[in-house]
Protein backbone atom coordinates (compact mmCIF):
# COMPACT_ATOMS: atom_id res chain seq x y z
CA UNK A 1 0.00 0.00 0.00
CA UNK A 2 1.59 3.74 -0.78
CA UNK A 3 2.50 5.59 1.88
CA UNK A 4 0.20 8.68 2.76
CA UNK A 5 2.12 11.92 1.84
CA UNK A 6 2.99 13.95 4.69
CA UNK A 7 1.77 17.30 5.42
CA UNK A 8 4.81 18.90 4.64
CA UNK A 9 5.22 16.42 1.60
CA UNK A 10 1.25 17.94 0.38
CA UNK A 11 2.84 21.48 1.14
CA UNK A 12 5.69 21.05 -0.97
CA UNK A 13 3.80 19.60 -3.74
CA UNK A 14 1.05 22.11 -3.80
CA UNK A 15 3.51 24.87 -3.70
CA UNK A 16 5.23 23.61 -7.18
CA UNK A 17 5.27 26.34 -10.05
CA UNK A 18 2.10 25.41 -11.95
CA UNK A 19 3.73 25.19 -15.15
CA UNK A 20 6.91 23.52 -15.29
CA UNK A 21 6.23 21.51 -11.89
CA UNK A 22 9.66 23.09 -10.58
CA UNK A 23 10.28 22.52 -6.19
CA UNK A 24 11.71 24.51 -4.02
CA UNK A 25 12.72 22.89 -0.62
CA UNK A 26 15.66 21.46 1.48
CA UNK A 27 17.54 18.86 0.14
CA UNK A 28 15.88 16.08 2.44
CA UNK A 29 12.90 16.99 1.22
CA UNK A 30 13.29 16.84 -2.02
CA UNK A 31 15.46 13.78 -2.10
CA UNK A 32 12.24 11.70 -0.13
CA UNK A 33 10.01 12.71 -3.15
CA UNK A 34 12.61 11.84 -5.49
CA UNK A 35 12.48 8.11 -3.62
CA UNK A 36 8.56 8.09 -3.81
CA UNK A 37 8.51 8.80 -7.55
CA UNK A 38 7.11 12.30 -7.09
CA UNK A 39 9.98 14.61 -8.12
CA UNK A 40 13.45 13.91 -10.32
CA UNK A 41 16.10 16.48 -10.29
CA UNK A 42 17.75 17.67 -13.39
CA UNK A 43 20.57 16.26 -14.73
CA UNK A 44 21.87 19.51 -16.02
CA UNK A 45 23.03 22.71 -13.22
CA UNK A 46 21.26 23.78 -11.61
CA UNK A 47 20.21 20.81 -10.83
CA UNK A 48 16.85 22.02 -10.11
CA UNK A 49 14.08 19.65 -9.01
CA UNK A 50 10.89 19.16 -10.73
CA UNK A 51 7.47 17.29 -10.44
CA UNK A 52 7.14 13.65 -12.27
CA UNK A 53 3.71 12.71 -13.88
CA UNK A 54 2.91 11.17 -10.57
CA UNK A 55 3.54 13.99 -8.61
CA UNK A 56 1.20 16.18 -10.65
CA UNK A 57 -1.01 13.28 -10.23
CA UNK A 58 -0.34 14.16 -6.70
CA UNK A 59 -1.36 17.87 -6.43
CA UNK A 60 -4.25 17.65 -8.51
CA UNK A 61 -5.51 14.75 -6.22
CA UNK A 62 -4.28 17.36 -3.47
CA UNK A 63 -6.44 20.62 -4.89
CA UNK A 64 -9.36 18.33 -5.50
CA UNK A 65 -9.55 17.62 -2.15
CA UNK A 66 -9.17 21.19 -0.70
CA UNK A 67 -11.63 22.09 -3.05
CA UNK A 68 -15.34 22.78 -1.37
CA UNK A 69 -18.04 20.36 -2.60
CA UNK A 70 -21.23 20.72 -2.98
CA UNK A 71 -23.39 18.69 -0.20
CA UNK A 72 -24.32 15.41 -1.23
CA UNK A 73 -27.33 13.57 0.11
CA UNK A 74 -26.44 11.57 3.35
CA UNK A 75 -28.66 8.74 2.14
CA UNK A 76 -26.02 8.33 -0.43
CA UNK A 77 -22.38 5.81 0.27
CA UNK A 78 -19.60 8.11 0.00
CA UNK A 79 -15.83 7.38 -1.53
CA UNK A 80 -13.41 7.27 0.73
CA UNK A 81 -10.48 10.07 0.04
CA UNK A 82 -7.20 8.62 -1.45
CA UNK A 83 -4.42 9.11 1.33
CA UNK A 84 -1.77 9.11 -1.46
CA UNK A 85 -2.82 10.58 -4.40
CA UNK A 86 -0.18 8.92 -6.71
CA UNK A 87 -0.58 7.62 -9.77
CA UNK A 88 0.38 4.29 -11.18
CA UNK A 89 0.44 3.35 -14.65
CA UNK A 90 -0.97 -0.11 -15.08
CA UNK A 91 1.73 -3.36 -16.42
CA UNK A 92 -1.21 -6.04 -15.93
CA UNK A 93 -2.10 -8.65 -13.66
CA UNK A 94 -1.83 -6.71 -10.38
CA UNK A 95 -3.37 -8.03 -7.24
CA UNK A 96 -5.54 -5.13 -6.59
CA UNK A 97 -7.37 -2.97 -9.51
CA UNK A 98 -6.54 1.06 -9.18
CA UNK A 99 -9.20 2.67 -7.14
CA UNK A 100 -10.30 4.44 -10.42
CA UNK A 101 -11.86 2.56 -13.64
CA UNK A 102 -14.60 3.71 -16.08
CA UNK A 103 -13.91 7.10 -17.43
CA UNK A 104 -12.67 8.09 -14.02
CA UNK A 105 -9.52 5.75 -14.81
CA UNK A 106 -9.54 6.94 -18.87
CA UNK A 107 -9.29 10.89 -17.53
CA UNK A 108 -5.98 9.91 -14.93
CA UNK A 109 -4.30 8.12 -17.56
CA UNK A 110 -4.63 10.80 -20.22
CA UNK A 111 -3.54 13.58 -17.60
CA UNK A 112 -0.74 11.35 -16.83
CA UNK A 113 0.50 10.91 -20.03
CA UNK A 114 0.15 14.36 -21.03
CA UNK A 115 2.39 15.23 -18.31
CA UNK A 116 4.89 12.81 -19.40
CA UNK A 117 4.98 14.81 -22.79
CA UNK A 118 5.57 17.96 -20.90
CA UNK A 119 8.50 15.97 -19.24
CA UNK A 120 9.59 15.08 -22.27
CA UNK A 121 9.55 18.53 -23.24
CA UNK A 122 11.23 20.15 -20.34
CA UNK A 123 13.85 17.57 -20.13
CA UNK A 124 15.29 16.57 -23.25
CA UNK A 125 17.80 18.49 -24.46
CA UNK A 126 16.23 19.28 -27.88
CA UNK A 127 13.14 19.49 -26.37
CA UNK A 128 11.76 17.06 -28.18
CA UNK A 129 8.81 15.16 -27.11
CA UNK A 130 8.41 12.22 -29.75
CA UNK A 131 11.80 9.96 -27.64
CA UNK A 132 11.45 8.48 -24.08
CA UNK A 133 13.11 11.27 -21.38
CA UNK A 134 15.63 10.19 -18.26
CA UNK A 135 12.84 9.47 -16.42
CA UNK A 136 11.44 6.91 -18.39
CA UNK A 137 14.64 5.53 -18.40
CA UNK A 138 15.16 4.92 -14.97
CA UNK A 139 11.30 3.65 -14.80
CA UNK A 140 10.92 1.36 -17.70
CA UNK A 141 8.13 -0.64 -16.72
CA UNK A 142 6.07 2.31 -15.76
CA UNK A 143 6.92 4.18 -18.58
CA UNK A 144 6.16 1.64 -20.88
CA UNK A 145 2.92 0.56 -19.49
CA UNK A 146 1.81 4.37 -19.46
CA UNK A 147 2.59 4.10 -23.08
CA UNK A 148 0.36 1.18 -23.81
CA UNK A 149 -2.33 2.18 -21.25
CA UNK A 150 -2.88 5.47 -22.59
CA UNK A 151 -3.47 4.49 -26.09
CA UNK A 152 -6.35 2.55 -25.12
CA UNK A 153 -4.45 -1.04 -24.84
CA UNK A 154 -6.09 -3.07 -22.13
CA UNK A 155 -4.07 -4.62 -19.61
CA UNK A 156 -4.29 -8.34 -18.14
CA UNK A 157 -6.62 -8.42 -14.64
CA UNK A 158 -4.93 -10.62 -11.72
CA UNK A 159 -6.31 -14.05 -12.29
CA UNK A 160 -3.59 -16.11 -14.54
CA UNK A 161 -3.84 -16.66 -18.28
CA UNK A 162 -6.56 -13.27 -18.40
CA UNK A 163 -6.50 -11.19 -21.23
CA UNK A 164 -4.47 -8.48 -21.64
CA UNK A 165 -1.00 -7.26 -21.90
CA UNK A 166 1.65 -7.60 -19.15
CA UNK A 167 5.19 -5.29 -18.98
CA UNK A 168 7.67 -7.34 -16.92
CA UNK A 169 11.38 -6.59 -16.25
CA UNK A 170 14.35 -8.25 -18.04
CA UNK A 171 17.52 -9.18 -17.09
CA UNK A 172 18.60 -6.24 -19.90
CA UNK A 173 18.56 -2.61 -17.83
CA UNK A 174 17.51 -0.83 -20.31
CA UNK A 175 14.60 -3.15 -22.20
CA UNK A 176 11.18 -4.64 -20.69
CA UNK A 177 9.48 -7.52 -22.34
CA UNK A 178 5.78 -7.03 -23.28
CA UNK A 179 3.35 -9.94 -23.29
CA UNK A 180 -0.09 -10.12 -25.31
CA UNK A 181 -2.66 -12.73 -25.83
CA UNK A 182 -2.49 -13.09 -29.22
CA UNK A 183 -0.15 -12.09 -32.32
CA UNK A 184 -2.80 -9.43 -33.27
CA UNK A 185 -2.38 -7.66 -29.88
CA UNK A 186 0.93 -8.03 -29.52
CA UNK A 187 1.22 -6.40 -32.85
CA UNK A 188 -0.55 -3.90 -32.05
CA UNK A 189 1.22 -3.05 -28.65
CA UNK A 190 4.32 -2.68 -30.87
CA UNK A 191 2.85 0.02 -33.29
CA UNK A 192 1.73 2.03 -30.29
CA UNK A 193 5.33 1.55 -28.17
CA UNK A 194 7.06 2.84 -31.70
CA UNK A 195 4.91 5.64 -32.13
CA UNK A 196 5.53 6.75 -28.45
CA UNK A 197 9.25 6.59 -29.13
CA UNK A 198 10.12 3.43 -28.01
CA UNK A 199 12.30 0.53 -30.07
CA UNK A 200 10.04 -2.48 -30.07
CA UNK A 201 10.46 -6.10 -32.16
CA UNK A 202 8.86 -9.57 -32.02
CA UNK A 203 10.69 -12.49 -30.48
CA UNK A 204 10.56 -16.30 -29.01
CA UNK A 205 10.92 -17.28 -25.96
CA UNK A 206 12.77 -20.86 -26.67
CA UNK A 207 10.95 -23.01 -23.91
CA UNK A 208 7.61 -22.30 -24.57
CA UNK A 209 7.53 -20.75 -28.31
CA UNK A 210 5.73 -17.81 -27.23
CA UNK A 211 5.79 -14.81 -28.93
CA UNK A 212 6.58 -11.64 -26.68
CA UNK A 213 7.74 -7.85 -27.30
CA UNK A 214 10.92 -6.67 -25.81
CA UNK A 215 11.06 -3.07 -26.00
CA UNK A 216 13.56 -0.08 -24.97
CA UNK A 217 13.55 3.88 -25.00
CA UNK A 218 14.55 4.81 -28.50
CA UNK A 219 17.76 7.67 -27.75
CA UNK A 220 18.18 9.30 -31.57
Amino acid sequence: MTRPLTAAQRRLIEAADPGTGRLKGTEAQLTALVKRGLAFRHPRPPHDHFLTPAGHRAREAAQAQAEPSEPSDPSEPQAPASTGGVFAARAGGEPVPPAAEGPARTREVRSAWQGMLELRRMTNPDASTDRPCAWERTHLVQAAALALEAAGHRPAGAAEGEDGYRVRETPQPDAVAVHAPDAPTLRACVETLEASGWQAGEYTEPRTRRRYVLASPRRV
